[in-house]
């Protein structure tokens, strides 16, 4: 995929309401050779989309040698709508935590109380982070309106090639 479809894709409203959502989950291949998915937290800052993690990790070994991810990020109604992104990512350890982390959780039901209280835990717990940053190589918006799986398409082209027969 070009940049500029990339981009396209990226920034129509859908897809926009599904970036400022608060879960994806995270593909990537284990150093054993087996498939992974995880649920992160995430933002997206316009070009690419931050995670962090502890710098303990398994998967951060795991990236290190394949950088090569998938992301989905959906809503759970139906017809579901669905942003699919591959991309690269690069790993950034910080020797606190990162704003995107604090961000990335501000969304969650909490009193100003549970917060601060919420805060001071992370702060006392982590000594620092990994920022995970992936940049969109590909992506697809799927709404079941407009658009649809490629497999679905595929389907529908054929349905209506026999019906014009």
């Amino acid at each position: 995929m070009e940049p500029n479809e990339i981009t396209e894709v990226l920034n129509r409203p859908l897809s926009q309401e599904l970036l400022a959502r608060d879960l994806t989950r995270l593909a990537y291949v284990a150093k054993d050779g087996t498939p992974r998915v995880i649920p992160i937290a995430f933002t997206w800052n316009g070009t690419t989309i931050v995670m962090c993690t502890t710098k303990n990790a398994p998967k951060l070994h795991a990236l290190r040698a394949n950088p090569a991810v998938a992301l989905t990020i959906d809503t759970e109604v139906h017809p579901p709508k669905i942003l699919l992104i591959r991309g690269h990512a690069d790993l950034d350890v910080v020797d606190d935590i990162p704003e995107e982390y604090l961000q990335m959780n501000g969304t969650y039901q909490m009193t100003p109380e549970q917060r601060v209280h919420w805060e001071a835990e992370v702060r006392s717990l982590y000594d620092g982070m990994v920022r995970i940053v992936v940049t969109p190589t590909w992506a697809k918006l799927i709404d079941f309106e407009t658009t649809l799986p490629s497999a679905v398409e595929e389907l529908v082209r054929q349905r209506a090639e026999r019906q014009n027969a």
